[in-house]
């Protein structure tokens, strides 16, 4: 029993003794992997490399720092670039001085600074006949109003004035003296049997429809837009002729039909176009 245990506890090893081999004798060490992060003196994220590429960016930094200011001191800062000169074009009732003392630009402000959508917004708002402006910066020193004004088609007399009409029916202004070539409106739709369904301002629609699609040669010989109803609509013209229009609608194709007749038959009296397809003439 004795000699059983002794043989369990160790068996000779190959040099003769009676210990066991330790687990990897004899077999070299394997070099140990460098530690992630590391790297040789001189050549990492805090050595003397870095600092060199640090110092262009540093450089740039600072050079766009100064650009940007100077930037901002020429054009808020500086004398050069400010409001000297302003002005207006693209008027015919009104006067470019009118244009400019409503836009009221602040001269010797930075030009940089003007707001040119408060500018346009002032111009029409306290100039009606104004339909749009555009406000422009001329560098160095100047700011451009372009004007475009709206033109009447249609008067309604009011006392002894009359209001301007433009084709949107917008009323824009109220003159002594009308314009030439406008036709001037005459409502009557007071007994009309449609007065309840369309009013006067649905009428005064209607009639505006029809003078903003009456083509220029036309509109200049038209001197009154009559209108009884929604759909009687007759236009007085030079020389004592008339046109029976009807409604305001197929306006572009009636104004069409009206050119072509007056034409084909300059001598006629009355035309009617209130079917645009089938216009007819009477008189001579």
């Amino acid at each position: 029993m004795a000699g059983a245990t002794t043989a369990q506890r160790g068996t000779p090893g190959p040099g003769g003794s009676g210990r066991p081999a330790r687990k990897g004798a004899g077999s070299p060490t394997p070099p140990k992997p460098p530690k992630s992060g590391k790297s040789a003196k001189g050549s990492g994220p805090r050595g003397p490399g870095a600092r060199l590429r640090r110092g262009p960016v540093l450089a740039s930094l600072a050079a766009a720092v100064l650009l940007v200011a100077g930037g901002t001191w020429v054009l808020y800062g500086s004398s050069w670039l400010r409001v000297e000169k302003v002005t207006a074009t693209g008027t015919e009732v009104l006067t470019p001085e009118q244009v400019l003392s409503a836009a009221a630009v602040p001269l010797g402000a930075p030009l940089v600074s003007v707001d040119t959508e408060e500018i346009e917004s002032r111009v029409r708002g306290r100039l009606p006949r104004i339909d749009s402006v555009d406000v422009v910066r001329a560098w160095p020193h100047g700011i451009g109003l372009k004007v475009t004004e709206r033109k009447p088609v249609l008067l309604i007399k009011k006392d002894a004035n009359f209001v301007e009409v433009d084709a949107s029916g917008v009323r824009f202004d109220t003159v002594p003296k009308a314009p030439a070539g406008v036709p001037v409106l005459e409502l009557n739709a007071a007994r009309s049997p449609s007065a309840r369904r369309f009013d006067e301002e649905r009428l005064l629609h209607e009639a505006v429809l029809v003078a903003g699609a009456l083509p220029e040669p036309v509109a200049k010989e038209t001197v009154q837009v009559k209108v009884g109803s929604y759909d009687s609509v007759v236009l007085e013209l030079t020389r004592g002729r008339s046109v029976t229009w009807g409604s305001g609608e197929q306006s572009e194709a009636k104004g069409r039909a009206l050119t072509a007749l007056l034409k084909a038959a300059p001598k006629a009296g009355h035309f009617d176009v209130s079917v645009p397809t089938a216009p007819a003439v009477s008189g001579s």
